[in-house]
C-alpha cells in the first residue's frame, strides 16, 4: 500500500516557505523598502522556535530565546542554522522516533510532554500561522506580501514535475 509521508512533506514545505519569504524580504530591501520591525519580530519568532524545538528534540540548549529579534541578516543566519536541520530530523525519523515522548519546559516555565510526531507536525503549522501574520503586516505597511500557502508549494512541485516530463523541442 502506498503511504504519503505527511511529516516529510510538511517539513519540505516549511523549508520552501521560509526560503520563499526570505527571498521576498530580500527583494523588498533591494527595491528600497524597509522591513517593518513587527515583520522582523514575527519571522524571528518562527526561526527561533525551530531552534528551540531542535534543542528540545536533541537534548541541547537553544542558542536563541523565543521572541529574540533579528535583522534580515540574522534571519538568514537562523534560517540556515535551523530550517534544513529541523527538516532533516523529521525526514530521518523512524517509527520509534516518531512515537518517542519528550519532556520540556516552555518559555514561561510550564512543563509539558509531547510526542515527537506531534512536534514535527506542529512546527510547519506554527510557522505558517506566523508567516500569515507577516503577510498581513507587510500589506498594512503598503508592501506586497508573498503567498506561502501549502497549496502554492504543491502547485510549484507539480509544475516542476510536469516540466521535467516534457521533452525539449
Amino acid at each position: 500500500m502506498f503511504m504519503i509521508n505527511t511529516i516529510d512533506k510538511l517539513g519540505a514545505y516549511n523549508v520552501w516557505a521560509n526560503e520563499t519569504l526570505l527571498r521576498h524580504l530580500d527583494g523588498l530591501v533591494a527595491n528600497g523598502a524597509t522591513i517593518p520591525a513587527n515583520v522582523l519580530r514575527l519571522f524571528s519568532h518562527v526561526l527561533n522556535a525551530q531552534s528551540i524545538w531542535i534543542g528540545r528534540l536533541t537534548g541541547t540548549p537553544s542558542p536563541v530565546k523565543v521572541w529574540q529579534e533579528h535583522d534580515l541578516a540574522g534571519l538568514h543566519h537562523w534560517h540556515e542554522q535551523s530550517t534544513a536541520r529541523f527538516y532533516g530530523l523529521a525526514a530521518a525519523a523512524d517509527e520509534t522516533e516518531l512515537l518517542r515522548l519528550i519532556s520540556y519546559t516552555n518559555s514561561v516555565g510550564e512543563s509539558f510532554t509531547s510526542q515527537v510526531s506531534d512536534i514535527f507536525t506542529h512546527l510547519p503549522i506554527h510557522g505558517n500561522y506566523h508567516r500569515g501574520q507577516v503577510a498581513i503586516k507587510l500589506r498594512e505597511q503598503g508592501l506586497e506580501p508573498i503567498n506561502t500557502d501549502y497549496i502554492t508549494y504543491c502547485r510549484e512541485l507539480s509544475a516542476k514535475a510536469q516540466a521535467a516530463d516534457v521533452p525539449s523541442l
